[in-house]
Order: structure tokens, then C-alpha cells, then sequence
């Protein structure tokens, strides 16, 4: 586990859940002087429905009851409004342009490791720990982020687009522990948490519904039905809005085919949902933007061989990267890759290392 060599004043994000607490725990432990502070970032109270854990006020209530368990200062940071503008509007934009976003990259980047380290540098802060499973590591003069040690709970993924600057106060204090190891350490601290359930869901969307969040956020009258397509332009069907639609999405089609059929592309500019068989999700190259590098390829370089993840929960797949312009690549996978999906993120790795990353913007047979 991460131990640092001085004592430090260190702000740990405590989300409410398990990992979080056993984070400011350890850091405790350590003998680092240690303050915790629970972002608000979503207001629940008028809805009775089920959400995602760590933005609910029973989930401050949980870090609140850590914090005081373990003796250390704990503060309620409210950015709703700054959540609204950097997440849940980027959210927005990104499902009706046709893309499939990822919340957690710009709530980590922008929330997490902007303004709340800012408010952690406010109160003296030497490091903002989280607790994330991935580890900040030093390579040639440059810093990066490293794959956490347990396979099944990595989340180097959402990691890829922090700054030099980020880098230098960040703290991951659970990189080299596995989710087993995490609650036994809280059952021996005795945090409350310590059998706390987690959830996958996006955390501001009420049982994962988005559709019904797009439809509340925007009304009925911004998502227009219109035509299901195959890839020779014959209708056969209609659909409900492109935004309730991602790529290599079978379920919710309501047509009746021979075989199988998937969403294959969105169209928001002609309202066409394109679907196809399964050999037609198949992608041999897509395009990226956006990129960040942590470990930057050599000035005038050409081709990069490397390993690339497109979805959070997919494998790494090998691949040729070559420039397009200062921030944009071109990536051609070794083996055709399913569900390329424009508005995932694309990041790379050599071995355990996130070299960079960046978003999918477009895709090629």
C-alpha cells in the first residue's frame, strides 16, 4: 500500500463507501495529518426513486460517521452547480450528438482532481487522496498512472486525461490492494462501511434509467422518433430518439429480424438509428481527440505500436497508432474490434502503464 516517507497534511474525497473510508484510514494510521471532505454534488431530495451510491446525502452521512470514527476533520463541499456544468450538461450534449458519454472521466478530472483539490490546497493540503485503485508512478522524469492491482476493480481507465500538475497531488493510497483485502482492513478499523454495498450505476441517473433523465432534462419535444435503417438505407422500423441508443445495443429495437440485429450507427443530424447483424458492429480503425500523454511519443514520430482498451470493462486489444494532428490519432486495431463507440474513451497501456489516452470520435471498417 501507498506509504509516503514524510508526515503530510493529506485531504482524502470520501465518497461514503467503503474504499474512500479505508483510504483516510490508512492515511491516519500512517500518522499523516488528515482531513476528509465529502463532495455535494446532487440533489436527491425530490425524488424517491433509487440512485447510484456516493452523491446521496445518506452517503455524506456514512463519511461523516467514518470520519468521526477514525478522529480526523470533516468538511461538505457544495458543487452542485459546477457538477451541472462539467458533468451532467457534458453528459447531455454527448447523448444527443450520438455519442455514448463517460461521466466519471471529466467528474474525476474536473471534479475530484480540480476543484476539490484546489479547496484541499486551500486548507494547506501537502496531497488530495482518493480512493481509486491505481497508483501514480514516476517514469522518466514523468509522471503516470498505473494500473491497480486488483484486475476486477482497475480504474487506471478513467485516469488517462490528468495533468504533470494533478499528478504531483495526487495520492492513491489502495493501488497495490485488492477489493478483499480493502473490507478486511475496514471490518479491523472498524469502520461503518465496512459491508457496504457498491454500485456500478451512474451515480446522478435514478436507477439508471438515462432516458428518463434526458426526457426530464430536456423534455419530450427535444427527442424526436424516426426512422431504423439497415446499412443499405431500407427502413425497417422506427425508433424513439437517437439518445436512447448506443452502439452494439440489441435490446429495446422492437423489430422482428431472421437474426439478431445491433445498433451499428446513430445519426442524430438525419434521426436514422442504423442496425445490422453482428459481423457488422466489426471495426478495423477509428479515429481519437483530445489526447492526452503521459509518456509522449518521440518528436516526428510515425507508427507506435501498443495496447488499447476502448470501454471500461473490455480487454486491452493490440494496435498501430500514427498521428493525425496535434491532438488527434488514428488507431488500427491487429483484430477487428466490436462496438467502437464514439464518446468512450480510448486509453492506452504499455504493460501496467496508462502511456495516454484520449475519446473516440469516429470509426472505420
Amino acid at each position: 500500500m501507498c506509504e509516503l516517507e514524510e508526515k503530510k497534511r493529506i485531504v482524502v474525497a470520501m465518497s461514503g463507501g467503503v474504499d474512500s473510508s479505508v483510504a483516510a484510514a490508512l492515511l491516519k494510521e500512517q500518522g499523516h495529518d488528515v482531513i476528509g471532505i465529502t463532495m455535494q454534488i446532487w440533489d436527491h431530495s425530490d425524488s424517491d426513486r433509487r440512485f447510484g451510491t456516493c452523491c446521496s446525502l445518506e452517503d455524506v452521512y456514512d463519511a461523516r460517521r467514518v470520519a468521526e470514527g477514525i478522529g480526523i476533520p470533516f468538511y461538505v463541499m457544495n458543487l452542485e452547480k459546477e457538477f451541472r456544468e462539467e458533468v451532467v450538461n457534458y453528459f447531455i450534449r454527448e447523448y444527443m450528438s450520438g455519442a455514448t458519454p463517460n461521466p466519471c472521466v471529466p467528474c474525476n478530472q474536473r471534479m475530484k482532481f480540480h476543484f476539490l483539490l484546489k479547496r484541499a490546497l486551500e486548507l494547506g493540503a501537502d496531497f488530495l487522496a482518493t480512493g481509486h485503485y491505481a497508483s501514480v508512478v514516476r517514469r522518466g522524469g514523468r509522471l503516470a498512472v498505473r494500473r491497480g492491482m486488483d484486475p476486477q476493480k482497475d480504474q487506471s481507465y478513467f485516469l488517462f486525461n490528468l495533468t504533470q500538475k494533478q499528478l504531483e497531488k495526487i495520492v492513491f493510497p489502495l493501488g497495490d490492494l485488492t477489493k478483499p483485502r480493502i473490507r478486511e482492513l475496514a471490518r479491523g478499523f472498524g469502520l461503518s462501511t465496512a459491508e457496504k454495498e457498491e454500485s456500478q450505476e451512474i451515480c446522478f441517473v435514478a436507477e439508471d434509467d438515462y432516458g428518463a433523465f434526458l426526457k426530464k432534462e430536456l423534455g419530450e419535444e427535444k427527442i424526436q422518433p424516426g426512422p431504423i435503417v439497415n446499412a443499405r438505407g431500407e427502413r425497417l422500423g422506427t425508433h424513439k430518439g437517437t439518445p436512447f441508443y448506443t452502439i452494439g445495443q440489441r435490446k429495446g429495437l422492437g423489430i422482428a429480424a431472421p437474426a439478431p440485429l445491433y445498433v451499428t450507427g446513430i445519426h442524430p443530424e438525419t434521426r436514422e438509428i442504423v442496425v445490422g447483424e453482428r459481423e457488422e458492429l466489426y471495426r478495423r480503425e477509428f479515429e481519437a481527440n483530445r489526447m492526452n500523454w503521459y509518456m509522449p511519443p518521440e518528436e516526428g514520430w510515425d507508427i507506435m505500436e501498443s495496447l488499447v482498451r476502448i470501454r471500461y470493462r473490455g480487454k486491452e486489444t493490440g494496435c498501430e497508432v500514427s498521428p493525425l494532428g496535434p491532438d488527434r490519432i488514428k488507431v488500427r486495431f491487429k483484430t477487428p474490434q466490436p462496438a467502437v463507440t464514439p464518446g468512450q474513451a480510448a486509453v492506452f497501456y504499455d504493460k501496467d502503464l496508462v502511456v495516454g489516452g484520449g475519446w473516440i470520435s469516429g470509426a472505420e471498417k
